[in-house]
């Protein structure tokens, strides 16, 4: 029995810190887990830009009201759901990224939280667990599914590996430089010939 996990951001979203970036005319907060591979040293940045900019929480949820999935996403998100379970495993947080899941059609999320002080600052931030996106397919493995994994960046190639079938979706040349042994695939109807074979065993 297969389960499908995958990226959030990059995948079936825009980078959601881009687009705060671009909104704010900050352009440090342009960079993710593609340019920096250590989510804490990412995130600790992030905040302390948030910090010094006097950005609180709700910045950040106007920014992702007006985002849409990528042109396809919800389209290919069904298309997958239709055909086995699917769980979205993300580093984002659950408190500003409920208007895309509704547009996704609510699909099943892991990801972390935030702490919120008394003013709508982000004060911190809490991880559901390290390494979360590897212990959820070592975890699914364990209840004896097989696990088929996608994801773009860094922070999902922990995942991949652990996963029965691993595949980067339009990742920068950087990641596919470094890991070759992973299929990669740049548009939604080259997935669904990935995922087409590998869920139907060809």
């Amino acid at each position: 029995m297969h389960i499908i996990c995958s990226d959030l951001e990059g995948v079936f979203v825009p980078e959601i810190w881009i687009n705060v970036a671009e909104r704010t005319g900050i352009d440090e907060l342009r960079l993710t887990t593609r340019d920096i591979s250590d989510y804490d040293e990412l995130m600790k940045r992030r905040l302390s830009i948030l910090d010094d900019n006097h950005l609180k929480l709700k910045d950040l949820t106007d920014v992702v009201a007006g985002m849409d999935p990528l042109p396809g996403a919800r389209a290919f998100l069904d298309w997958l759901r239709a055909r086995t379970q699917v769980i979205i495993v993300s580093d984002t947080y659950v408190e500003f990224v409920r208007p895309l899941m509704e547009k996704l059609g609510w699909p099943t999320l892991f990801c972390h939280d935030l702490t919120i002080d008394d003013s709508g600052a982000i004060a911190g931030y809490n991880l559901r667990q390290t390494d979360g996106k590897r212990k959820a397919v070592e975890a699914l493995k364990s209840l004896n599914y097989r696990v088929l994994a996608m994801g773009d960046s860094y922070n999902d190639i922990r995942m991949l590996k652990a996963a029965q079938q691993g595949i980067l979706f339009c990742p920068p040349p950087n990641v596919i430089e470094e890991y070759p042994q992973f299929p990669v695939a740049t548009s939604y109807d080259e997935l669904k010939e990935i995922f087409g074979r590998a869920l139907t065993g060809e």
